[in-house]
């Protein structure tokens, strides 16, 4: 038997049991919580060794992709009662500097995708100056103009590289009202998938990070309506090769996919058509708002089982 291991419907892994004879019921239930359970397990212990680590990898990491796995967070999905999250970065050869990130409060989601210039170790360098920077402002309760502008600081009196800056979507959703605040800095537009129709979302256009230090940044907002997609990329989703990938048309193809899902099935794609290798990093976040905040999740095993969907979409 395959069991999952998932919590907040992130997939850590499966656990294989051998059973002498088809379980009942009652036992499934058991293995389900006790798969479930592992998820904890796992967890609590990856802390300590790099025994996990090293059973995720099937290929060495360079330096540079050493760096950026570090910035990402330690969970690529995150299921509430009122959304789902889910992220994913598919690397190029050379590391472009891309990340996501995402915390949640009581009351709001704060997510964030960046992509710092160049390639290499040192886009991964700008890279942690700003997703260092951008959390310890958000650990410290300032708005979203103020996390641009200090990590704008940042970067340009400590990075090493001339002209230094990341392109970034930084988002704040209110968890009652599904009002969420933007800043682009420079970046890709925000996609919102309403009704089976997909929109650019034009908020408010700043420099990139770190590029005009002394430069204000403004803020736009959207409040979304339960069964709203919100989907953030980085350019290696949509230029160079990766720009024969029909995006916005196979977005609305998965839109009944779980985010998590959907975030390999699009990462999938932007491989077959740009490589591998990639040229660029490849970095996607998808957000569903259900509404509601404060209803319970159906959960089974550590997954919301009225989110799950096949591969098919069915």
């Amino acid at each position: 038997m395959l069991a999952p291991v998932t919590e907040r419907g992130e997939v850590i892994g499966l656990l294989e049991i051998i059973v002498p004879a088809k379980p009942a019921p009652q036992a499934l239930a058991e293995i389900a919580r006790t798969a479930h359970a592992l998820a904890f397990v796992v967890i609590a212990n990856r802390r300590h060794t790099d025994l996990f680590e090293w059973g995720q990898r099937t290929t060495a990491f360079s330096l540079s992709a050493e760096i950026q796995r570090r910035l990402l967070p330690s969970a690529f999905t995150c299921e509430g009662g009122a959304f789902t999250l889910s992220g994913w970065l598919e690397p190029s050869a050379s590391i472009g500097g891309d990340t996501f990130d995402y915390s949640l409060a009581r009351d709001t989601l704060h997510f964030s995708v960046t992509d710092a210039m160049g390639h290499g170790v040192t886009s991964a360098l700008i890279a942690t100056l700003g997703v260092a920077s951008l959390r310890n402002s958000r650990r410290a309760g300032h708005s979203l103009t103020e996390q641009a502008d200090r990590a704008g600081d940042a970067v340009a009196q400590h990075t090493p590289a001339r002209g230094a800056f990341l392109t970034a979507i930084l988002g704040r959703l209110d968890l009652n009202t599904g009002r969420c605040e933007i800043v682009n800095a420079g970046h890709v537009p925000p996609i919102l998938i309403r009704c089976g129709h997909h929109d650019e979302l034009m908020m408010p256009r700043n420099p990139g990070i770190g590029m005009f230090p002394n430069r204000k940044f403004r803020v736009g907002a959207v409040t979304l309506e339960p069964g709203d997609r919100l989907i953030v990329v980085t350019d290696g989703m949509r230029e160079r090769k990766a720009a024969t990938f029909d995006l916005l048309n196979r977005l609305l193809s998965l839109a009944a996919l779980h985010p998590r899902e959907a975030a390999r099935a699009l990462a999938d794609g932007v491989l077959a058509a740009a490589g591998p290798p990639l040229e660029d990093d490849a970095t996607l976040l998808i957000l569903d708002w259900h509404g509601h905040h404060g209803r319970q999740r159906r959960t089974h095993a550590g997954a919301d089982v009225s989110a799950v969907t096949s591969a098919d979409g069915r």
